[in-house]
């Protein structure tokens, strides 16, 4: 098996991400988020930020107990809750 990061996205992964990101966004932005909208532009609607992003994928890597490949990431990718969990669950690296 090669190093190369599977690129199929695991639907209860998937889930497991967005709840994750859903419990962690208020604390990383360090405020209340009554109900977060999955389709919530991350910048635009929540005002996460660049340093914001790289916390909240460390925070669900620690939470998930995986990693992420994060060097394909896109400003797409980060577009919204659904696109970030997409790409979180498409992008985890395996362990060895």
């Amino acid at each position: 098996m090669s190093d190369q990061v599977v690129q199929t996205t695991d639907a209860e992964l998937r889930d497991r991400v967005l709840h994750s990101l859903g419990e962690l966004l208020p604390r990383v932005l360090k405020r209340d988020l009554p109900e977060i909208p999955e389709n919530a532009c991350l910048f635009d609607d929540l005002g996460l930020t660049s340093a914001g992003t790289i916390e909240l994928i460390l925070e669900v890597e620690e939470a998930l107990d995986i990693q992420v490949d994060v060097e394909q990431i896109t400003e797409d990718d980060l577009r919204s809750v659904t696109k970030l969990a997409d790409y979180v669950a498409s992008h985890v690296i395996p362990e060895d």
